[in-house]
């Protein structure tokens, strides 16, 4: 069950970091909830769980790599690292895109065999690394909650220097504290947050493109994929819920 676990969160974080801004963050979270769907024993996500903790790291893994997609082909960053290393790269005169496997073919070779590498070391840290890791787990939470809202603090206000920040950063997180002891999942929330700008964004290019009309947009196979996957996502908790009734009263 792990297996298939990392083998599918992989794959999701392959694909999402394909898409231009998604990045490892939203493949961790969207791999995490299809674990928690496709998993027998959905309650024990939270709890340390090795699908819980395998399903998320190997989406931001796999994410990274293919993140790298359509910043070397296309010029458009998948991630925030992306776009560091493709301003990097304009700043030695090097332009990503068709041509630079063509013109600048070294330089591809060089990420890929960087890459290659930066795999096994991250192996290599997993393996012997994961008990020294560990043991920030042990770090008693009195400890730990101020200093991570020191440093949340810090980061909210420092982006903009706006006060209103810090307001809305103390609200989230009391949002936040009351939906998990509500039993509300808090994951699709940030997901929703993060990725309805961006879907908003391509939805008024898309608009704009075909003169207003959804028609030209719902009409695109890859549309009609990813629509299906999205249904598919949404209504399998409730078969899997009713399958599982159905398990108890025999």
């Amino acid at each position: 069950m792990l297996g298939k676990t990392i083998l599918r969160s992989s794959g999701i974080g392959a694909f999402i970091g394909t898409l231009p801004g998604a990045g490892g963050t939203i493949a961790a979270f969207v791999s995490y909830n299809e674990a928690k769907c496709w998993s027998k024993e959905p309650e024990k996500f939270g709890t340390g769980v090795f699908e819980g903790v395998a399903a998320p790291e190997a989406a931001n893994n796999a994410g990274c790599g293919g993140a790298m997609i359509p910043m070397l082909t296309l010029g458009i960053p998948g991630s925030a690292t992306t776009a560091i290393m493709l301003g990097a790269m304009i700043i030695h005169g090097i332009r990503p895109g068709p041509y630079l496997f063509s013109q600048n073919a070294n330089v591809v070779h060089t990420l890929f065999a960087a890459m290659f590498i930066a795999n096994f070391l991250v192996l290599f840290l997993g393996v012997y690394g994961a008990k020294l890791f560990a043991h920030a787990t042990l770090i008693p939470y009195k400890v730990l909650a101020p200093i991570v809202l020191v440093l949340a603090s810090i980061g909210s206000f420092a982006i903009r220097g706006s006060a209103m920040d810090l307001s809305i950063m103390f609200g989230a997180g009391l949002l936040g504290y009351m939906m998990m002891n509500n039993g509300f999942p808090v994951a699709p929330l940030i997901l929703g947050l993060i990725l309805g700008p961006i879907a908003e964004g391509g939805l008024r290019r898309a608009l704009i493109i075909s003169g207003g009309s959804f028609i030209p947009i719902l009409t695109k196979p890859l549309v009609i994929v990813l629509l299906i996957l999205s249904l598919v996502s949404f209504a399998s908790p409730f078969f899997r819920e009713k399958s599982k009734v159905r398990r108890n009263r025999r």
